[in-house]
């Protein structure tokens, strides 16, 4: 399992469009996913879940994943949470 802690530099309010790239990029890996806000941890393929994490501008989030492509996960979805687009 590895993990690593982000700052959020998304549109405010991650609204429809940043939360369904996030759930198109972790959907391409074979391993479990989930994105962790103080004390939800949802799974980050799941859309419905993503939307109701309800993260913004500034929140740090922890990107967690466990499988055989973890550390190109964790890399991805860093990258674009932290990118700002």
């Amino acid at each position: 399992m590895l993990s690593k802690s982000v700052t959020v530099k998304l549109p405010s309010n991650a609204d429809a469009r940043p939360v369904a790239v996030l759930v198109q990029i972790a959907s391409k890996f074979d391993s479990r996913i989930f994105l962790i806000e103080k004390n939800k941890k949802i799974n980050a393929k799941s859309i419905m879940g993503m939307m109701s994490l309800g993260f913004s501008n500034g929140d740090i989030l922890e990107v967690e994943a466990d499988g055989a492509d973890e550390t190109e996960a964790v890399a991805e979805l860093a990258a674009y949470i932290e990118s700002g687009k």
